[in-house]
């Protein structure tokens, strides 16, 4: 399982992993929790933070059981096998078989690594959180997670991550941080949770507006401040690398947030809280495939694509089409997803300013839009057939009764709000 090498560990890269580690871990509890929390109706404030912790304690069982086997073992690719194994690992390391204190990934320990990547797998899942809340069962959830998790996160990792042989690293993709294995792949599932759940009782024409912005900025700040544990750590290294990919997230970070502010200024005659720290995380989103090969100038632009672009597709086009993604997993996450995917292309050559090895952009921009079209089709086919088979089964959404109640009170019988 460890990677046997004459490379050292060097414990700079180790302090900076751990570093990384505990802030990608932040972004889920308390970050997203938060974030979530806040946008949602008072009556639901609990039911979100319990799933977001809940994902958290589900993800970590299973990805020790077999999640980073079937992500991250290439036994079968490096024994020359290919088919199969180009799209999913084995189980050789099931139950993290042959994990001691001496493995190594690289110059760090393969503990290390193995916890690292775990926080990519609990975030994940809990970002489709967003798209089908206030009207979602807790046992339809927990079965959700880890279906999906097995069915949809698992293999893409494995695709896009999983060393030569893996089918997506393989075509070309460049996915630094998480750009399709994430986003692309939590949006578009939110988009058919949204879709097969069907809408909340009363939208569109009953008033459903955030009852605690504050968390909501709270929850933004956390995760800013934690995703450059999310593209810096993507390094494993602490190198220019990691310092690049820091400045990036900022930059781009920074950029939509005003995009995003400026745009719904001019449309609605005022900026809100809301939309800052939405166009905020658009930004997050969108630079994460391109953190380790764009240079400062093309995060400004992307940056400021993604927060433009986001705003239109969270409001004019979320509108125009009716369906009902509670917090905007698909508008923001899926959409940047996309745009930061597809822009890591042209962004990655040296002629624009980027540090990728890409000679000819329109060829990586043709190779990155191979890549979104198969996460996309992956994503939307391995989610519906996961919701279809729990709404035949078990049921996805509460009834009627616990959904005018509130989820806080009809699944957990606890309330979030003091009523005196």
């Amino acid at each position: 399982m460890s990677m046997r090498s004459e490379i050292l560990l060097d414990t700079g890269d180790t302090a900076w992993m751990l570093t990384a580690t505990m802030l990608v871990l932040l972004m889920t509890i308390p970050g997203l929790a938060l974030f979530y929390g806040g946008m949602v109706r008072a009556k639901n404030l609990l039911s979100v933070l319990m799933q977001c912790f809940a994902i958290t304690a589900v993800v970590t069982v299973l990805w020790v059981v077999y999640g980073y086997s079937v992500a991250f073992d290439d036994s079968g690719m490096l024994a020359g096998h290919t088919g199969l194994h180009s799209f999913i690992g084995g189980l050789d390391h099931a139950m993290l078989a042959g994990l001691t204190p001496d493995s190594l990934h690289g110059t760090i320990p393969e503990a290390l690594f193995v916890m690292f990547q775990l926080t990519f797998a609990i975030v994940t899942p809990a970002l489709i959180v967003g798209a089908i809340a206030e009207r979602t069962k807790f046992s339809a959830l927990l079965v959700f997670t880890v279906l999906w998790f097995t069915l949809a996160y698992l293999p893409l990792a494995h695709m896009v991550w999983g060393g030569p042989g893996s089918f997506l690293g393989d075509l070309g993709v460049i996915d630094f941080a998480g750009g399709t294995v994430v986003h692309i792949n939590a949006g578009i599932a939110g988009l058919v949770g949204c879709l097969v759940i069907g809408k909340r009782r009363g939208y569109p024409l009953t008033p459903m507006p955030p009852h605690n912005l504050g968390y909501t900025l709270v929850g933004a700040s956390m995760l800013w401040v934690g995703w450059f544990g999310f593209n810096g750590g993507s390094a494993v290294a602490a190198n220019g690398s990691a310092s690049m990919a820091m400045l990036v997230t900022q930059v781009a970070t920074a950029a939509a947030a005003l995009g995003w502010t400026a745009i719904e200024w001019i449309v609605h005659r005022r900026p809100s809280v809301l939309g800052i720290a939405s166009g905020a995380v658009a930004g997050l989103v969108a630079v994460t495939p391109a953190a380790g090969s764009c240079g400062p100038g093309g995060a400004l632009v992307l940056g400021l694509a993604a927060g433009i672009v986001c705003f239109f597709c969270a409001t004019r086009l979320k509108r125009r089409l009716g369906y009902d993604d509670s917090l905007d997993v698909f508008g923001v996450h899926a959409i940047a997803g996309i745009l930061g995917a597809l822009l890591t292309g042209p962004l990655a050559s040296p002629a624009l300013g980027g540090f990728g090895n890409v000679v000819h952009p329109g060829e990586q921009l043709w190779i990155q839009f191979e890549g979104v079209a198969f996460t996309v089709a992956y994503s939307a086919a391995t989610s519906y057939a996961v919701f279809k088979v729990i709404a035949m089964t078990m049921g996805l959404r509460v009834d009627e009764e616990q959904e005018d109640l509130g989820l806080d009170l009809a699944l957990h019988e606890e309330r979030g709000y003091n009523l005196s």
